[in-house]
């Protein structure tokens, strides 16, 4: 515990400071499985497995991990202004959701799926291809997100965009496999 405390103080994060609020557990597991179900959904794919295990994601990692990301980045913008502060809070949070996020959502799905033999390099593809074409989005989303939206609804704006990127992710297994 000593050592990860030390890897969190690197990182200028408290953890008597983190956040995770019961707000954000209920929005986060509400959010992130709707945004998968319609997914599920769409591609024929639906179980009550995978709602259950997106509302735990999304309840106990997502609704942890997200707002603590944001509150650092505007810490860590806090002497930034202009453009320059503009740019780093949303190429902070596009680098947050890269392609290694990407594919751990996606390994997720898989898990609760119970679609085990699909995790595998292929998936880490889909996952790269995934983020790239979905740059021009991203940077838009989260230039809005980071720049106009208040700290306090960043992560429930964040979770509306990725409900709606759950299903471009799960779509994009069916463009880039």
């Amino acid at each position: 515990m000593k050592a990860y405390n030390r890897q969190l103080y690197i990182l200028n994060l408290n953890v008597s400071k983190l956040k995770y609020t019961k707000q954000n557990i209920i929005r986060g597991a509400v959010i992130y499985s709707a945004g998968d179900t319609i997914a599920a959904l769409l591609l024929n794919e639906f179980s009550i497995y995978r709602i259950l295990g997106m509302i735990l994601v999304g309840a106990i990692l997502y609704s942890l991990e997200i707002p603590n990301y944001f509150a650092w980045i505007d810490k860590k913008t806090e002497t930034s202004y202009g453009i320059r502060k503009t740019i780093t809070k949303t190429a902070l949070a596009i680098a947050y959701f890269n392609p290694l996020w990407i594919f751990r959502h996606l390994v997720f799905i898989k898990l609760f799926a119970g679609a085990y033999e699909q995790i595998n390099s292929q998936l880490l593809l889909v996952a790269f291809w995934s983020f790239l074409v979905n740059i021009p989005i991203s940077i838009i989303a989260n230039y809005l997100i980071q720049n106009k939206v208040r700290l306090d609804w960043r992560f429930v704006a964040s979770a509306v965009f990725s409900g709606f990127m759950a299903v471009y992710y799960a779509l994009s297994e069916t463009f880039f496999n």
